[in-house]
């Protein structure tokens, strides 16, 4: 059995990381994001990076952390909006954003695994995003091209695993962790825990091993909360 588990971040990430290169990672806000290897990204060094991802975390956290030490040239995304770092390039012209419709987003990696090279939607017709891109009608609709996504690295994070990579997403970190797996030349995933082989019920498998070729355990972590939301307290 070919042994995909790695002691840490950076070891599992040697010799998959150059300057320019393009990465998928996965995550939805604060959520199901692999923390440990965008650590060991930072860490790195690596520059000039392009980055797909529903967002970019927050301020100091998440993908946020690349863009605060000017590691990222561009981010492909589909919101920005509790970033303040990422607005602030993005405004200054320090970062090159391609905004992308959250489905669509989620659809161009999928098909970039798929080794599908592009596909026709509706979203985004007669909008900004549909700017310099080719358009076809389809009955008396008309339809964007949109390319897929195929990357140099995909990074993911995941609640459970087995030794051979069968992985299990836990809710909302399911989101955007299970397409971006496939859209890259290879999968390094961090996870919470790992499990024997065989121990996982086949059922239960959200991304079967031949999609996972590093991976480590990354836990234990703390769950940061991206926008705090408290009810004032009632007076007597």
């Amino acid at each position: 059995m070919v042994k995909k588990l790695y002691p840490d971040a950076a070891s599992a990430l040697e010799g998959l990381l150059f300057d320019g290169m393009s990465i998928c990672a996965g995550g939805f806000g604060l959520c199901g994001i692999p923390e440990r290897l965008i650590d060991a990204i930072r860490d790195s060094g690596v520059s000039g990076l392009t980055i797909a991802s529903n967002n970019a975390g927050i301020d100091n956290e998440g993908l946020g952390k690349l863009l605060r030490t000017r590691q990222v040239r561009k981010m492909i995304s589909s919101y920005v909006g509790e970033n303040k770092e990422f607005e602030r390039q993005y405004l200054a012209g320090e970062l090159e954003v391609e905004f992308c419709p959250q489905g669509t987003l989620a659809e161009r990696c999928r098909a970039g695994g798929a080794g599908i090279p592009g596909f026709y939607t509706k979203t985004g017709v007669g909008t900004i995003v549909a700017e310099g891109k080719e358009t076809k009608m389809f009955g008396d609709q008309e339809y964007l091209l949109e390319r897929g996504i195929f990357a140099d690295l995909a990074i993911i994070k995941g609640w459970k695993a087995d030794e051979k990579g069968n992985l299990i997403f836990r809710k909302t970190a399911r989101n955007f962790n299970q397409p971006m797996a496939g859209a890259a030349k290879i999968c390094v995933a961090e996870v919470e825990e790992v499990v024997p082989a065989g121990s996982i019920d086949p059922d239960s498998v959200h991304l079967p091993g031949i999609y996972v070729k590093r991976m480590i355990v990354g836990s234990p972590y703390n769950k940061k909360i991206e926008s705090l939301t408290v009810r004032k307290r009632e007076t007597a």
